[in-house]
């Protein structure tokens, strides 16, 4: 078994253990990374374990890594092909990990796309999946009506793994693919002082 492998098979099994329930209130996080033995309660918008409770940062905006470079790694588009963060540039990208098993991110997902309709053509709002099942995704996404949102996949969780991602984490990045600031946790993408946010960017 490749090192590259055996990670994804123990993010899995992570994954499995401490995956979010429907009935998780929103303010709550799944803890994606599974690097650790800490619960989702435990971790802090910078990865530190133990100094502050979700619930007191989720949604919060997090500048704590300005300026960093997107990681390289690659995902799957609607029609099956492999993308990444550098085809997006040239305007700034809105990224949000999510799944379909995450209740916190199935709760925000209105308001994103709700966002990607005020944004328009001047910000690319991207929701990629991280469930490892990718035929998932298309389904919900129209049950849910979110029509302004493409259906992007992750399966080997390699977003997840790049940002160290407790579900639902949102990245944005400039034009030119640097970090401006992250959220941890549910928020309303649609709300006044979020679209400022965006559109400052």
């Amino acid at each position: 078994m490749s090192s590259r492998s055996g990670t994804v098979f123990l993010l899995a099994a992570a994954l499995a253990a401490s995956a979010c329930d429907k009935q998780t209130p929103a303010g709550e996080q799944a803890n994606v990374a599974g690097a650790s033995n800490a619960s989702p309660d435990e971790v802090s918008p910078d990865g530190a374990v133990g100094s502050k409770s979700a619930a007191s940062v989720a949604g919060k905006i997090d500048r704590t890594h300005q300026g960093e470079a997107a990681p390289s790694v690659t995902f799957f588009d609607a029609a099956g092909k492999k993308t990444s963060l550098a085809d997006f540039r040239g305007k700034p990208v809105l990224l949000n990990l999510w799944a379909t098993w995450c209740a916190p991110c199935i709760k925000e997902m209105p308001s994103l796309n709700a966002a990607a309709a005020i944004a328009g053509d001047k910000v690319h709002v991207l929701a990629v999946s991280q469930d490892m099942q990718r035929e998932k995704v298309a389904p919900f996404f129209a049950e849910q009506r979110l029509t302004r949102l493409v259906p992007y996949g992750d399966p080997e969780l390699g977003l997840s793994l790049a940002y160290k991602a407790n579900l639902p984490m949102t990245i944005m990045l400039d034009a030119n693919g640097r970090e401006l600031w992250r959220v941890s946790g549910a928020r309303d993408w649609a709300d006044a002082e979020s679209t400022a946010l965006i559109a400052a960017s």
